[in-house]
């Protein structure tokens, strides 16, 4: 285990305000808005504002004022943060991101859920980046679902953690589960705030359904229709996208800004559900990492067992409690009696009226307090 500090080069953040400076803009379309992507207005605005108003150095602080550590696990090096509560009943928690994610969409959870207030409870967090994700390394190929979780259950191990809570959403949902399953002996429990569900092939889970999970099966549709164009390309060719996104931070701002729009409770603009300095935080830590080629890797990786999935194989059952928050404009919205015929051991489910599939950075509020619940309910 070594201290670790984001210390980004200046000539690196002098870089991005020329690339930003010297952008070859595209032409648009009349009339058009945010139907076939980002709008060249709202990009070009928010470029602006990237080069000349949000301030890098702020977000680094506020990242180094926790305690950041790297330790190498299986050929890769783990950063990682670690904040303890002064709790003396704090419960081990496992906060694990997603895809366009990182450990700085958690900062605002680590308040509330180290220095709870009076009847919640505490945790002491440890919130580590994926393999090729910000300031974690990827070197070779073979990184999926169980070998990350397999390396959560080690870091966990060596910070002492008999036992422990995991708890993600995005791609964060799948490995914690997944920890659940390979480490069913020190986790106690797993939380997510985003659930697939997937029909089995049987007809008869087409019956009954209501107007919520008539909907909810709709926007399953929709994402494969419609919604799903970014993962096909990240799972079967990462390698060609990277070069784009690497060397445009442009492309690599709109390539991330459309999910923010897409996937959260924004009305209008991304900026209606997530802070703009905030969203530029995670679009400004892919760009100085040039994380764009190594983050897609993951969903080459994973590309199989999203295809078993959805052609109705299921994995193996889970032997630990499950708790399961639905924010209504998440990507993937669950239907109850598919989630429990999969996840028999589910004994916790909220449903908010707000929020979307960055609840850690939409509703920080409810996301705690919901993950504190499920807790005590253990």
């Amino acid at each position: 285990m070594q201290p670790f500090r984001v210390s980004i080069p200046q000539a690196d953040l002098d870089d991005l305000n020329a690339r930003l400076a010297a952008t070859r803009w595209p032409a648009e379309l009349p009339g058009v808005g945010w139907g076939r992507g980002v709008p060249l207005d709202y990009l070009k605005d928010l470029a602006e504002y990237w080069r000349t108003g949000y301030d890098w150095r702020v977000a680094e602080a506020k990242l180094n004022s926790f305690p950041n550590f790297r330790t190498r696990i299986d050929g890769s090096d783990i950063h990682f943060v670690h904040v303890r509560s002064p709790h003396e009943d704090a419960i081990p928690l496992v906060l694990t991101h997603g895809w366009p994610g990182g450990v700085v969409e958690f900062v605002d959870l680590v308040e509330p859920l180290t220095r709870p207030a009076a009847g919640e409870q505490a945790f002491h967090l440890v919130v580590p980046s994926i393999p090729g994700y910000g300031f974690s390394t990827l070197e070779e190929t073979g990184w999926d679902v169980p070998r990350i979780a397999r390396a959560w259950a080690e870091l966990m191990r060596r910070l002492g953690y008999d036992h422990y809570i995991a708890q993600g959403g995005d791609a964060g949902s799948v490995i914690s589960l997944e920890l659940g399953r390979i480490d069913p002996d020190h986790v106690l429990g797993v939380h997510v705030n985003m659930l697939m569900t997937f029909p089995s092939g049987d007809p008869a889970d087409f019956a009954d359904l209501d107007e919520v999970d008539q909907a909810r099966l709709a926007r399953l549709g929709q994402f494969d229709a419609e919604l799903s164009g970014y993962m096909r390309v990240m799972a079967q060719r990462p390698q060609t996208l990277a070069y784009g996104l690497t060397d445009s931070p442009v492309g690599q701002l709109a390539w991330i800004v459309e999910k923010f729009r897409e996937w959260t409770d924004a009305v209008l603009v991304p900026e209606d559900a997530v802070c703009r300095n905030h969203l530029l935080t995670i679009v400004s830590t892919y760009w100085l990492t040039a994380s764009a080629g190594p983050s897609a890797q993951f969903y080459y990786e994973g590309a199989e067992g999203v295809r078993l999935a959805a052609s109705g194989v299921r994995p193996p059952p889970l032997e630990v409690p499950v708790g399961v928050a639905v924010f209504p404009r998440d990507l993937f919205l669950p239907i109850r009696r598919w989630a429990d015929r999969d996840i028999p051991t589910i004994k916790h489910w909220t449903e908010f009226d707000r929020g979307g599939h960055f609840a850690a950075m939409e509703q920080p509020g409810l996301l705690a307090g919901d993950i504190s619940k499920f807790a005590r309910s253990l």
